[in-house]
């Protein structure tokens, strides 16, 4: 099921959904990309409807964010789990290694590459580590284009995780779709943390929706005028949305994609009892 949370799509349901999916879509080797959105992204997109359309488009959209589990559970009235990429990370190369996935990482600076490499084979010696690229910090040329993707399909790699930071690796996944062969999963700043590059807040801090502050805290610098803007953005539109609704849940029943159609339809409470009047009807 996806709901609609300012204008991006989110997918819903348990944790344990999305890590079954993303293996799924990476077992049958569909070209196939994962958003894992946080409060960035989605600011990000409500200014910019082509960014938007790009995450959208994506196969899988994970609520990375605790205020986004929050914000579905505020519009929507319905409990669901933070699917973050901190705990996406690790949890999916624990299941590729036991599937027999082979994985592939995209992004970060060369260090943290070789940093990661050696602590894959450390920590899940059963994976099958098909390969491993950080991509220069400019513009790739065409000829540099084709190479990347050429090395990730001959590398036999189904998962692909691409570090390139948001919303830079969310386009690139959206313009690799269907020319490269793998589920690609946007990871952005879970790899520094996986490798202990980078320190995680603290559970509490997790479940309190603070580890955004625990983040700018690490990097002030580079962190606080995004989430000085981003988060007072997200908060306001988050407001107006309720305010709109009359500070009362949505009550969705139902959402469903449409046939041949990548946008989704929203079934209320209202058209749902209008099917099941006219399927009276036809009997």
């Amino acid at each position: 099921m996806r709901l609609s949370l300012l204008g991006l799509e989110i997918n819903t349901g348990r944790y344990s959904s999305f890590v079954e999916n993303i293996c799924s879509l990476a077992q049958y080797k569909a070209s196939s990309y994962v958003c894992v959105a946080n409060v960035h992204m989605l600011v990000e997109a409500h200014y910019d409807k082509s960014f938007a359309r790009v995450v959208n488009g994506a196969d899988l959209v994970t609520p990375d964010g605790k205020p986004l589990a929050w914000g579905i559970r505020l519009l929507y009235a319905k409990r669901q789990d933070r699917v973050a990429g901190m705990d996406l990370l690790p949890d999916l190369l624990q299941k590729a290694g036991e599937a027999g996935i082979p994985v592939y990482f995209c992004g970060g600076a060369p260090a943290t590459i070789e940093n990661t490499v050696r602590f894959v084979k450390e920590t899940f010696p059963g994976l099958v580590l098909a390969g491993a690229y950080s991509p220069p910090f400019r513009q790739l040329t065409e000829a540099e284009e084709e190479m990347i993707i050429n090395n990730i399909n001959t590398s036999g790699a189904k998962m692909v995780f691409v570090a390139l930071g948001c919303p830079k690796q969310e386009k690139w996944m959206a313009s690799m779709k269907n020319r490269i062969n793998a589920c690609m999963i946007g990871i952005g700043g879970a790899l520094p943390v996986m490798i202990g590059a980078q320190k995680r807040a603290p559970k509490w801090m997790q479940k309190s929706s603070l580890e955004w502050l625990y983040r700018l805290v690490q990097e002030p610098r580079r962190l606080f005028k995004r989430y000085a803007v981003t988060n007072s953005i997200f908060i306001f539109l988050l407001l107006k949305q309720w305010g709109r609704q009359l500070f009362l849940p949505r009550k969705v029943i139902e959402l469903t994609p449409p046939p041949s159609s990548g946008h989704i339809r929203i079934h209320t409470k209202q058209t749902q009892e209008t099917t099941k009047s006219n399927e009276t009807q036809a009997h």
